[in-house]
């Protein structure tokens, strides 16, 4: 069984609006909804543990009564950044396997979630090849990157619990910064295999206007005619 850790801690400063992302409306429904709606029918998931400020417990509460979402839920406070969310919601924990995702991403599938689940390596990332050219450089070019050994990494993540417990405790000691978590198991126990499953166009991480706006056409196109 499974916990879905799920991350809502953040403020929205880059969407440029009051309300954070994850409470705006999508197709006409909170963007936080759409993906508590989808896991409550996954019975592989056991509960959800939902990382947020403090103030929006309530509401969110609200939101899981209007929707009919049934499965457990607790709450984990957010932190400064997404590793102090991470780290604290892990702290609530307590299945053997833990699956990691964002508010942010509400495009992922029922069935995106099962194919996670089902890939018999207990640590996997989605990731898509990367399609454009990339290089290393601020101002100037300071190096070249080879893009056939890169991936765009995406979320759902699945992990250890254990493992990705002690490497988040390790990172939180030496005061080191990551912004994904299988980067992080890797670079502490590179022994450890990390299965890339195949990722979808479509899981795209809603953070400027733009992407709200292209979320409507993403939702329209992938949900409502592709059912």
């Amino acid at each position: 069984m499974y916990t879905l850790l799920f991350l809502s801690g953040g403020t929205g400063s880059r969407m440029q609006n009051v309300v954070p992302k994850q409470y705006l409306l999508l197709a006409g429904k909170p963007v936080i909804m759409h993906i508590l709606e989808r896991v409550d029918s996954i019975d592989s998931i056991s509960e959800v543990v939902i990382v947020c400020a403090k103030e929006y417990e309530q509401s969110i509460e609200l939101m899981l009564n209007q929707y009919g979402v049934k499965k457990p839920v607790r709450f984990a406070p957010a932190g400064v950044t997404r590793q102090d969310s991470v780290r604290s919601g892990l702290a609530l924990v307590k299945t053997d396997d833990v699956i990691v995702h964002e508010a942010a991403r509400p495009f992922v599938k029922i069935e995106d979630f099962e194919r996670l689940i089902a890939v018999k390596e207990r640590n996997a990332t989605f990731g898509l090849d990367i399609p454009f050219s990339v290089l290393r450089g601020h101002e100037y070019v300071e190096g070249l990157l080879e893009r056939s050994e890169l991936i765009n990494v995406q979320l759902p993540q699945k992990f250890e619990t254990k493992l990705l417990r002690e490497v988040h405790d390790r990172a939180y000691a030496e005061k080191r910064s990551f912004t994904e978590d299988a980067g992080m198991i890797y670079l502490y126990h590179p022994e450890v295999p990390i299965k890339v499953c195949k990722g979808m166009d479509y899981d795209i991480k809603l953070t400027t206007r733009i992407d709200m706006l292209a979320g409507e056409q993403i939702y329209d196109d992938v949900f409502r005619r592709r059912k």
